[in-house]
């Protein structure tokens, strides 16, 4: 690593990027996506159990006074809209501090925030925490997909960030399990065991938060902030564990070094030239992913309780289980798929994983319309397309976490989850509790119809659009601002 001074900082030529995408596979990348990734396990869990728990919640001697309508309609929305908030309020500060103190601060308040909806005593006080609930959950959208991007090595990017993205929906098999549990009579009264789902998000919040602890700050922001010794003793210490973890065999020699200016901050101005200007066509990309996968995910997983209540007279109690079949069927999509978006390549992943969810989406529509589905059938379709559908939501937050410049990576995230989101993610539940409290068959299918159409239109535009980032350096995918 060599420096000199330039009139705007430092001038620092450094081979660190290179030295973290040559990494082979270790335990101490483990720790980071054990230590970062949980928290999707976090958001599924909030988002199912609302899901779950509304017609509990609406039910008298629940200790709210609140519709079930209103649970899947009006507080689903506002968890939409604290997120796509406090995504655009955490991802500026993400860039401009670091991701390490970020992912501390919005974890921290995601916990605060769901304790207080556990003792929720009016509907105002549920709306008001499950708006902040989400505000933190928004800032972890950006300070975590910009830190695993930036530490994980380049050959496995995308499959790592599909599978953490992926791993919500463990915590929707979790919360519709929780469910099935606190919505027990038995065993909790009906004003108690919904508080305990809440409650325990905190409790894991906690143990994630001491997990973090031991994440690192990331060394690619470092170097760009004028802390290039922090970023070598880090890059350095990593180095030592993986060499001591193979047995004392030494590491290859990194290939390629990369200069910059050191600076401390960029403008907004500088960012939307870079979103809007420069990167135009990554722009369209990451916009119709987003709305794609945020009309459909946010719109099915808030209202499949309702539909199946609706529908198909499923107890309230029972819907948990209907549920977990179709999270596990989303969670073993990237899983499964992950790999093909680092071998197969991410064009033709993207596109056929939207396109396939979209078409498949269209034939559970036909056959829902015909009364051809009962309750478990209904399921297994809903399993099918989001078995896709998954793979390639986590794939919208893959293309806009590596495909923007360094210094506007966070902000570039949370700038496409919250306008992407708060078009479909906002909209689509308050249409979907409206369509599907009609109790037509009719208003339901085309709900269905909207979200396959969304999800062919993104296909379609990623065949032609999506950018062949697969094995690919982050400085080769999007040279950063201050590289010379």
């Amino acid at each position: 690593m060599t420096t000199a001074q330039a009139d705007t900082g430092r001038t620092l030529t450094t081979d660190i990027p290179a030295r973290l995408d040559r990494l082979p596979w270790s335990r101490w990348h483990w720790t980071i996506v054990i230590g970062l990734g949980t928290v999707w396990i976090l958001d599924g869990l909030e988002v199912t159990v609302v899901g779950n728990i509304a017609s509990r919640l609406s039910e008298p001697g629940s200790g709210l006074s609140i519709s079930s309508g209103q649970v899947t309609g009006v507080a689903a929305a506002l968890y939409v809209a604290g997120a796509c908030v406090g995504a655009l309020f955490w991802g500026r500060l993400t860039d401009k501090w670091g991701r390490k103190k970020l992912f501390m601060i919005t974890l921290a308040v995601y916990l605060a925030a769901t304790a207080l909806t556990a003792v929720s005593f009016d509907s105002w006080w549920f709306f008001l925490f499950r708006f902040l609930t989400g505000f933190g959950i928004g800032g972890e959208y950006a300070a975590i997909n910009s830190a695993i991007d930036e530490l994980i090595p380049a050959q496995y990017r995308g499959r790592v960030d599909l599978m953490i993205n992926g791993s919500f929906w463990l915590g929707a098999v979790g919360g519709s399990l929780l469910s099935i549990v606190a919505l027990n009579t038995d065993i909790f009264a009906k004003d108690v065991g919904w508080r305990l789902t809440f409650a325990l998000g905190a409790v894991l919040a906690f143990v994630i938060l001491l997990v973090r602890r031991h994440v690192p700050e990331s060394p690619r922001w470092l170097l760009i902030h004028g802390r290039d010794e922090e970023a070598e003793r880090i890059v350095s210490s990593i180095e030592e564990r993986v060499e001591e973890e193979r047995g004392g065999e030494r590491l290859p020699r990194p290939e390629g070094e990369i200069t910059i200016h050191q600076r401390r901050s960029v403008t907004f101005v500088e960012i939307a030239r870079t979103v809007f200007s420069d990167y135009r066509r990554r722009s369209i990309l990451g916009f119709s992913l987003f709305i794609g996968q945020a009309f459909l995910y946010n719109a099915i997983t808030f209202g499949f309780g309702a539909i199946l209540t609706t529908f198909f007279d499923v107890p309230t109690g029972d819907t948990g289980y209907y549920f977990a079949v179709i999270a596990i069927g989303n969670f073993f999509g990237p899983l499964l798929l992950g790999k093909l978006f680092d071998t197969v390549g991410r064009r033709v992943m993207i596109s056929s994983t939207y396109l396939l969810s979209g078409l498949l989406l269209f034939g559970t529509a036909w056959l829902f319309d015909r009364g051809s589905l009962s309750a478990g059938t209904l399921t297994a379709c809903w399993c099918a397309v989001l078995f896709f559908a998954s793979a390639g939501a986590s794939s919208a937050y893959l293309t806009v976490s590596e495909v923007f410049p360094m210094e506007t990576r966070a902000m570039s995230i949370a700038f496409f989850y919250a306008l992407g989101t708060a078009a479909g993610g906002i909209s689509g539940p308050l249409l979907f509790a409206d369509l599907t409290s009609t109790g037509k068959v009719g208003d339901t299918v085309l709900a269905f119809q909207i979200g396959a159409g969304l999800m062919c239109a993104a296909g379609l535009v990623a065949a032609f659009l999506a950018v062949r980032a697969e094995g690919r350096s982050l400085e080769d995918i999007a040279k950063p601002l201050t590289a010379t």
